[in-house]
């Protein structure tokens, strides 16, 4: 600890010993103003900082770029006109004293081009991908670090909004509409990519910790259902992020230090001020061992391990057009031993020493390059890497010695290109027409000891196999106030010849100019978690079957009707109905509960063979958001969705799903103080709160278990029958920020109390053999969180 603590206050007394010399307390906003369409750079339009004292205003040159300079730190709204587009307010644009704000803005072209139309709204109702019609949502890096109990987790973040669920303390995993996390699409940068969590395991895609530096992250989509036609391979929902580009006209530094996330160091600045390139890099260390040893509760008394390292190097404009590489790479590892946990540990067995890591890898190269003033290539070459390697064994005994129980070695590499052609006709439509490609080296290995202590070859694959995907989409804007999305996406496997051809349609009317109706439709379809389809049955003579190989995608129909109305400055109010109808999903062959729709409940991976695409699901609800965007120093956001989610088996029975809990609302809120002579220092308080309808599960058999010595769940007829208690969590998070009056540098420190009542929420119901008892394993208690964050 005391090594730790010496190594910050170097790094503290090095930042001000060094920018001491520093004379301008003020910062710089600038950036680019482009067609948001064909990517062209608009000159002569009007930038002006709303709020700021004196007036701060700023014009785009020929290269559409503007600079606004000596702006006091604090929230800002920025209000951007040209004429013939529609003008647009970006709002909560945040100012400090350490660090430049870098933005690129895109407007959209007006219809009626000869005169300047206003339209009320800000860019907060909008998504970046000008396809979308429904049921998207964007978010930001401030929003991710601002709310209570977000843990710096994109995810966590998106489990705030309507129709998105996560009341699960121990992993990030959403459940989108009552879906299962595993029909979740990651993209970074236009790349695919796998589970982007530490401690991740191949078919998964959420984890106890994120590997994505959210100090990274720029302005980023979230989809949670009818997505444009370029999102393939997922049911659920989609996150589209983009890592920001560094600085590219000075070095900017930043120092962070968080209970969670770990000592952190992140440098950006230019690589060629003339032609704009720049460089940013960020890695994290994990410190999770000196908050248990303080007494931050994790979850689990094993210590976990973790790091990660994310880079963007952008290549600035060049004759060939514009170069991107980027990548994130990340390790994490823990052990599990009997001698160090209990019954209440939320991820181990006390009865078991088990030993976890997991690697993940990804890396691409972007290519732009205009084809004319109203067209553009955009390509992505990558490479991404996914593996876990998972040891158990039992523990030794008066009857048994210590032996290996389980060995499972698995990794997934991805080659892939995504490639489009981007082209505005003309001011009423844009059209989009692209491919992706993933060529995918899937290596399995595992094995497990049966009740005779022979072993169970369960997966020995390696192979590649190949997943084509191809799309078109349109948008028709007939008037300025109604607009057509129309596309259709279609994807082909390799390896079983699986097809599928999906339309996609979104409407939008504004109706007046405060309100806007939304109608949506889209077809999806998945492959299966990769794992499944190598799952080998062992036969009577010793030999194995891949019964799984030939399984088709499962199959999504989404139908949604939106509601939009902004009833006074600065508030909006959003409604949805949903009705999502799954066919074609794996189901046993033999008559029993067993549905892939429950995939991701569990830490376990498939251990089902004959499955066959004959179940069914429906997944309908209504959603609320009532939100006030950031203005007059607070905010609220409050939403809530009731919903069903449901699934019939090859038994024929309709059950609930393992995800399935009824209803869930989020209650949030913020306010900042300006402190100080100046008023240049902010201190913020946030509360957050969350109830949410327990979930389904099996009950446990406790007679064959004790019998057994293993657990052993009810039959099908009591398949997710019991419910957990509802969950609920109050947060509550304080903040300092510091904005030096002599140098550029600013320096932040907030406190985190997630549970502050403590509130014991169900984590699992299980069999425990040395207690020969079912145990009720609860979820993180009080949990104090701390972040420090200096930037210069």
């Amino acid at each position: 600890m005391k090594k730790y603590r010496k190594i910050l206050l170097v790094l503290v007394l090095s930042i001000m010993i060094t920018k001491s010399f520093s004379q301008s307390p003020t910062q710089t906003i600038r950036g680019t103003v482009i067609d948001k369409q064909s990517q062209s750079s608009i000159p002569g339009a009007n930038i002006i900082v709303v709020g700021a004292n004196p007036t701060k205003l700023g014009t785009t040159d020929i290269d559409g770029k503007f600079k606004i300079l000596e702006v006091n730190p604090g929230r800002y709204d920025l209000k951007v006109t040209y004429l013939g587009y529609k003008e647009i307010v970006l709002p909560n644009v945040v100012v400090t004293s350490g660090k430049e704000i870098v933005l690129e803005i895109g407007m959209e072209e007006s219809i009626n081009s000869l005169t300047e139309v206003e339209v009320s709204g800000t860019k907060k109702n909008e998504t970046n991908n000008d396809m979308t019609s429904v049921s998207g949502r964007s978010f930001s890096m401030e929003e991710v670090n601002r709310y209570a109990g977000g843990r710096s987790d994109p995810s966590r973040l998106a489990a705030n909004f309507a129709g998105v669920s996560s009341p699960d303390d121990s992993r990030n995993d959403i459940v989108i509409r009552g879906n299962s996390p595993t029909g979740v699409l990651w993209r970074i940068e236009g790349l695919n990519i796998p589970n982007p969590n530490h401690f991740s395991t191949v078919g998964t895609t959420g984890g106890p910790v994120s590997a994505i530096n959210t100090n990274v992250i720029k302005n980023s989509d979230f989809f949670t259902s009818a997505f444009p036609s370029e999102y393939g391979n997922a049911n659920a929902g989609v996150f589209d992020l983009g890592f920001r580009t560094g600085n590219s006209e000075k070095r900017e530094h930043t120092f962070q230090l968080g209970a969670l996330t770990g000592l952190e160091a992140m440098t950006e600045g230019p690589i060629n001020k003339e032609k704009g390139s720049s460089y940013l890099f960020a890695y994290r260390y994990s410190f999770t061992g000196v908050a248990q040893a303080i007494g931050i509760p994790i979850g689990t008394a094993a210590t976990p391990f973790y790091q990660d390292l994310s880079f963007k190097l952008n290549g600035g404009t060049t004759k060939f057009g514009k170069f991107t590489l980027f990548g994130l790479g990340a390790k994490s590892k823990i052990d599990f031993l009997h001698t160090k946990i209990d019954s209440t540990d939320l991820f181990a067995n006390p009865s078991k020493d088990s030993y976890f890591t997991s690697d993940i890898g990804l890396m691409g190269l972007k290519h732009f390059i205009k084809v004319n003033e109203r067209s553009y290539f955009n390509t992505v070459l990558g490479v991404t890497y996914n593996g876990s390697n998972y040891l158990e064994d039992n523990i030794a005994t008066n009857l048994k010695p210590l032996e290996r129980y389980i060995e499972n070695k698995t990794s997934q590499l991805h080659y892939s290109i995504n490639t489009s052609f981007n082209s505005k006709i003309n001011s009423k439509l844009f059209v989009k027409v692209g491919v992706i490609s993933e060529v995918i080296n899937l290596i399995l290995n595992a094995r497990i000891r049966d009740s005779i202590s022979v072993w169970n070859q369960y997966w020995d694959f390696n192979d590649y196999t190949i997943l084509h995907q191809a799309y078109a989409q349109a948008k028709y804007r007939f008037t300025d106030r109604l607009t057509l999305n129309l596309g259709v996406h279609g994807q082909f496997l390799a390896l079983n010849n699986s097809t599928s051809i999906e339309p996609r349609v979104g409407l939008k009317y504004q109706l007046g100019e405060k309100q806007t109706l939304s109608l949506g439709y889209g077809m999806h379809s998945q492959m299966q978690p990769t794992d499944v389809y190598f799952y080998r049955e062992r036969k009577l003579d010793g030999s194995y079957d891949l019964t799984n190989k030939n399984l088709g995608f499962t199959n999504s129909q989404h139908f949604v009707v939106g509601y939009d109305v902004l009833p006074i400055k600065d508030w909006r109010i959003k409604t949805e109905l949903y009705y999502q109808l799954l066919s074609n999903v794996p189901v046993t062959q033999s008559p029993s509960s067993f549905s892939m729709l429950n995939a991701g409940a569990s830490f376990f991976p498939n251990d089902k063979s004959n499955l066959k695409n004959a179940g069914t699901g429906t997944n309908y609800g209504a959603e609320l958001t009532v939100e006030k965007f950031f203005s007059k120093g607070y905010y609220v956001l409050m939403t809530g969705t009731i919903y069903e989610s449901k699934y019939k088996g090859s038994d024929g029975v309709e059950h609930n799903t393992a995800f399935n809990g009824n209803y869930v609302y989020n209650i949030l809120g913020g306010k900042d103080f300006k402190i100080g002579k100046e008023k240049r220092n902010v201190f913020s308080v946030g509360v957050k709160m969350t109830q949410a309808g327990g979930r389904y599960y099996t009950p446990v058999d406790l007679e064959a278990s004790q019998a057994s010595k293993v657990q052993v769940l009810q039959g099908d007829d009591k398949a997710f029958s019991q419910r957990n208690p509802d969950f609920f969590r109050l947060d509550v998070k304080t903040g300092f920020t510091f904005n030096s009056k002599k140098s550029k540098l600013s320096q932040t420190l907030s406190f985190d109390i997630q549970n502050v009542t403590n509130n014991k929420n169900v984590f699992a119901q299980r069999y425990n053999p040395l207690t020969n008892k079912i145990n009720t394993a609860y979820q993180i208690g009080f949990f104090p969180n701390f972040v420090y964050k200096i930037q210069f």
